[in-house]
């Protein structure tokens, strides 16, 4: 296992979720790297952002997924980056990754689960924030 780990930023931990829901079905969707862009480029939280950052820290995540305890870590990693009043946004940031591209694959769906858990998102709040996304990408 990786003992170097970077410390993430709070901004850089909100991309580690994003990348993590994209990349948890092995396969990263153009959509779904778009629409990470995208609200790297226009969610007010990202306003002194460098997106530049997006390449390496998604280089940590992928690089975390091919170890053993590598989840545990990247979990321990965005938990200690993020303050936990952006614990929700978080969790709306990976819901709008895995709706990017009309579908919740298995283990997209698994991811989101995981990310509840470990950022003890409460059902009903989970709920609301899922509705939210799934009706933003809905197409005609």
């Amino acid at each position: 296992m990786t003992t170097d780990l970077p410390s993430l930023s709070p901004c850089d931990a909100l991309v580690a979720v994003m990348v993590a829901v994209s990349a948890s079905d092995s396969r990263m969707r153009t959509s779904e790297l778009v629409a990470i862009q995208r609200m790297v480029d226009h969610a007010p939280v990202f306003a002194q952002y460098d997106d530049d950052r997006i390449r390496a820290v998604s280089q940590t995540v992928m690089t975390l997924f091919e170890e053993e305890d590598g989840l545990d870590a990247l979990f321990g990693l965005i938990r200690e980056g993020l303050p936990p009043k952006l614990y929700e946004t978080a969790y709306a940031l990976a819901c709008d990754v895995g709706a990017a591209d009309g579908r919740l694959y298995e283990n997209e769906i698994a991811m989101l689960a995981e990310i509840r858990d470990q950022l003890e998102i409460s059902r009903l709040h989970a709920a609301a924030i899922e509705l939210s996304s799934r009706v933003r990408h809905l197409t005609l």
